[in-house]
């Protein structure tokens, strides 16, 4: 009995100047159940596990083991919140909380005492229950037959008592708007702006640890794309101009080649002209006839041409 005392004023003293430095985060959801693991593998005979509960300035011891035995504190009045809630493991001291709602969010601390002093802490944070966001039809009217073909299609997604979240559209795994909030229990909505609808849009609200999407079905609420094909009429599109640019760059390519081709030959075969050209030296020989009918008197010149 003395020895129990002993400890329990050691842990009191320590739980005043101790050093909770490795301190876990965790969120999780209302109903959800959460263990705060000790880390140890097996207690030994002596080993003492203490856990306490904190909010705000208020400090109460919930369970412990020694000697291997376990209590739990869970009867008394400031401990109410826990009644028929806290599991403690015999073999590590590793404490499970059941059936969690928001008055178990605060912190958690964890003393083993086995010679010295070890020191947890767990922060923990309980949120409510994430609805499944809820998409609508922003405009309400006209009706979708009434409305024109050139008309976008405008859509509202919802999520509703929600806190700490982020609402968001998406497009297949593309994120097209998103907006968050941090106030308690509010309303939040999403509009979104489309010229028709197919299968691939969704709207997600999430916390940081969990999500709830709904999809958006090709419905009444707006008029769907012709054949669901809009995307894939864009993706031909881009393919076969594409295309086109490729094959104009290839034919001005073998333009160029075939002109420069062509004057390469023409160069050639002029200078192959050039020089075969043979020059011709002319030798002019003079001969003289007399005239016999004038007694030589009269001669004529004749000139004979030869080449070489």
């Amino acid at each position: 009995m003395s020895y129990t005392f002993v400890c329990f004023c050691l842990w009191l003293l320590d739980g005043v100047s101790g050093v909770y430095s490795d301190e876990t985060v965790i969120s999780v959801m209302e109903g959800d159940s959460i263990t705060l693991n000790t880390d140890v593998t097996e207690l030994q005979k002596d080993d003492q596990i203490l856990w306490t509960f904190r909010l705000n300035s208020s400090e109460t011891r919930i369970a412990e083991i020694y000697k291997q035995i376990v209590s739990i504190y869970d009867n008394k009045e400031n401990n109410e919140r826990f009644r028929g809630r806290l599991k403690i493991d015999e073999q590590t001291g590793s404490l499970t909380i059941t059936n969690i709602n928001k008055l178990h969010s605060g912190l958690y601390k964890l003393q083993i005492i086995n010679g010295g002093v070890k020191h947890k802490s767990f922060s923990l944070a309980v949120y409510a229950l994430l609805t499944v966001p809820v998409i609508s039809d922003f405009l309400q009217n006209p009706s979708v037959s009434e409305r024109s073909s050139e008309q976008n299609c405008s859509l509202l997604c919802s999520a509703v008592n929600v806190s700490a979240v982020t609402l968001s559209w998406y497009k297949g795994n593309s994120l097209l708007s998103s907006i968050s909030v941090s106030d308690l229990s509010i309303s939040l909505s999403l509009p979104l702006e489309l010229e028709c609808l197919d299968d691939s849009y969704s709207c997600v609200v999430a916390y940081s640890f969990i999500n709830r999407t709904t999809h958006l079905n090709t419905t009444d609420l707006c008029q769907t794309c012709p054949d669901g094909q809009s995307e894939s009429v864009k993706h031909l599109m881009i393919a076969v101009i594409t295309l086109l640019l490729l094959l104009l760059v290839i034919s001005a390519s073998a333009v160029m080649m075939f002109n420069r081709r062509r004057r390469k030959q023409s160069a050639q075969e002029t200078r192959t002209t050039v020089e075969e050209v043979d020059y011709t030296d002319a030798i002019i020989t003079t001969n003289r006839a007399q005239d016999s009918e004038t007694n030589g008197q009269n001669q004529t010149e004749y000139s004979e041409v030869s080449f070489r």
